[in-house]
């Protein structure tokens, strides 16, 4: 029996050498629980959302992805090597 490998929360893609803690409900916000992900996808899901905004979406990821802009992100980065970096652009 083979065990998978571990995945990224937000991506789907299997995780590489570099993991990061993401709290679903931030931690400004009472949130405990984390989960991990990619650091790229880390920054991208802070760069779109506030913490405020994170805070109500709690760990409902499929409504996170209903956000264009971060569905946009997950098209381009699904093909990606899991570690894979890029420079994040801060919109806010």
């Amino acid at each position: 029996m083979s065990e998978e490998a571990p995945t990224c929360w937000l991506c789907a893609r299997p995780l590489g050498r570099r993991v990061q803690q993401h709290h679903p409900v931030p931690k400004s916000k009472k949130g405990r629980e984390t989960v991990p992900v990619h650091p790229i996808c880390h920054k991208t899901v802070h760069k779109i959302f506030t913490n405020a905004e994170l805070s109500r979406f709690g760990d409902d990821r499929p409504r996170l992805l209903e956000n264009e802009e971060l569905a946009r992100f997950l098209r381009w980065i699904a093909d990606k090597p899991p570690d894979f970096n890029a420079p994040v652009r801060r919109s806010r």
